[in-house]
């Protein structure tokens, strides 16, 4: 953790006590005034999104987000909880949304409905564990899913539109030049923060965004309440 978190984590007074997996008993600092909510229907909104955390370095791609007041959404693993939960206390007191990701990134159009079943319910009771809220939204590993996960999934399921394939060439200019090529009104970026090179970029994606106008959003601030359970949505621009 580093020393702006240690300072946060001292002021908030958050403690937590083991129980199996990690639990919060004093939930993180309610912020005395809510930030003013930008109306997607006015500007320009995107939401970032960031899959397979927290790791090493969530904590610091927090710090970016925060001094440049964008807010995004990250799709959490469970099993990854009880290594990292100040990061995910840290994400609902900063105001960013937490999403199911599964418990082990299982792909989901492999499994059966009871399979499915569990394995998100498991991953939804750890975020609430730490967080004290229940997921609104869930994103399918891979972006798979077959006949009976689309039936089983009790959430919307949130795909994304801008690839930036971060995982795969783990280089910061190209995921900069991505996101700055293929970006839209109402898209979803796909991010993962595990990766270095991810936090690297964010800085630079940030300002190319911002110099075209757009806002950063959570999911849900950007998709609103038409989203249904049990229908995947890549971007804002299919709801219209």
């Amino acid at each position: 953790m580093n020393v702006t978190s240690l300072m946060r984590k001292a002021a908030t007074g958050g403690v937590l006590a083991t129980t199996g997996l990690l639990t919060l008993t004093t939930l993180p600092a309610v912020a005395d005034t809510e930030r003013t909510r930008p109306d997607c229907a006015d500007v320009k909104c995107v939401a970032l999104t960031f899959d397979d955390g927290p790791g090493e370095h969530t904590d610091e791609l927090l710090d970016v987000l925060h001094e440049n007041d964008a807010k995004a959404t990250f799709y959490v693993l469970g099993s990854k909880l009880a290594s990292h939960p100040e990061e995910v206390e840290r994400m609902v007191e900063e105001e960013h949304q937490v999403g199911n990701h599964t418990w082990d990134h299982a792909d989901l159009a492999t499994l059966s409905a009871s399979e499915i079943k569990d394995d998100l319910q498991r991953t939804d009771m750890a975020i609430k564990d730490v967080t004290g809220r229940m997921p609104t939204t869930m994103r399918p590993p891979y972006g798979s899913l077959s006949d009976t996960a689309r039936e089983t999934i009790d959430k919307p399921m949130l795909l994304w539109d801008v690839d930036t394939l971060d995982w795969q060439h783990r280089d910061p200019e190209t995921t900069v030049d991505i996101a700055a090529e293929e970006t839209d009104e109402g898209s979803v970026l796909l991010f993962h923060d595990i990766h270095e090179t991810t936090v690297e970029a964010i800085p630079d994606v940030l300002e190319t965004l911002t110099e075209d106008g757009y806002e950063f959003v959570t999911v849900d601030e950007m998709m609103g309440s038409e989203v249904e359970a049990g229908t995947a949505y890549s971007d804002a621009r299919s709801l219209d």
